[in-house]
């Protein structure tokens, strides 16, 4: 073979590996990045203030958080958050971390749900719940997730919140799945998990709550669910609607076993 033929062969075959390995520099890059901010997370500052708050005497009834019961029974935090959502009996209804911890404000504190429910979030007692759950996710980390689908509430929801994955609408015609339905999609130079399936290890609802690099915010699961209904150009769920913690449910049994690296950090 000529050595002109070689050269060229060389060349092409250079030219059609180069943006597989761009690709992948630049995906590296990224972990790399990551891995650099996760060494001095800022979430930290947010668990130490939810540590505060749930031993901290206040509300109108001057009560701490010590005896709220997030599914463990009262008081008990290590495992709780990679079991959430799940159905209280006390309630009656289907809760994810937050819309439980608003719930043992309310009940153990006296402060009212509603009010809180109706606070944008990073303001008021709004900020105090994200610190709360920010907390609260930590003493969970490294644990696997195995939400209950024991109940009927369990089941129903997790199939309403599948329904509302594959839900199309708005003025794109988007759907959750248009950007976790299938392999190889990325938005910029970040790969989107697919979450119909377990995704790995602090991956998807692994991953938060997690602070928000780009904002400089704490970001709890409720508010990356809401803010996801944004970008779909969709109404905004209130806080805890059922639609959210449905959606809730079908992500977290999707991810059985994937281990928890809450609170994350995110671009």
């Amino acid at each position: 073979m000529k050595k002109a033929s070689i050269l060229s062969m060389a060349s092409a075959l250079v030219l059609s590996v180069a943006p597989a390995m761009a690709q992948k520099t630049a995906s590296q890059g990224i972990d790399e990045y990551r891995a650099m901010l996760a060494d001095g997370n800022p979430s930290e500052l947010f668990e130490a203030k939810g540590e505060d708050l749930w031993k901290k005497v206040r509300g109108p009834k001057n009560a701490s958080l010590e005896k709220c019961d997030l599914g463990q029974g009262p008081g008990v935090l290590k495992g709780v958050f990679t079991t959430l959502p799940r159905y209280f009996a006390d309630t009656q209804r289907m809760q994810d971390l937050e819309s439980r911890l608003v719930t043992c404000m309310e009940n153990l504190q006296g402060f009212s749900a509603n009010e809180i429910s109706n606070t944008p979030y990073g303001r008021g007692e709004m900020a105090n719940v994200t610190a709360l759950a920010t907390w609260v996710a930590s003493e969970s980390k490294g644990l696997k997730f195995n939400l209950s689908q024991a109940h009927q509430q369990e089941k129903t929801f997790y199939e309403v919140g599948k329904r509302l994955f594959f839900q199309r609408g708005g003025p794109h015609d988007f759907s959750c799945a248009s950007c976790h339905g299938e392999e190889g999609k990325r938005i910029r130079l970040q790969d989107l998990p697919v979450l119909t399936q377990n995704p790995g290890d602090g991956l998807g609802f692994a991953a938060w709550p997690a602070y928000r690099v780009s904002n400089g915010q704490m970001w709890s699961m409720q508010l990356r669910l809401n803010d996801c209904y944004r970008q779909q150009r969709f109404p905004y769920p209130g806080f805890a609607s059922e639609a959210t913690i449905a959606l809730a449910t079908y992500l977290g049994v999707n991810a059985k076993g994937a281990v928890s690296i809450a609170p994350a950090i995110k671009r």
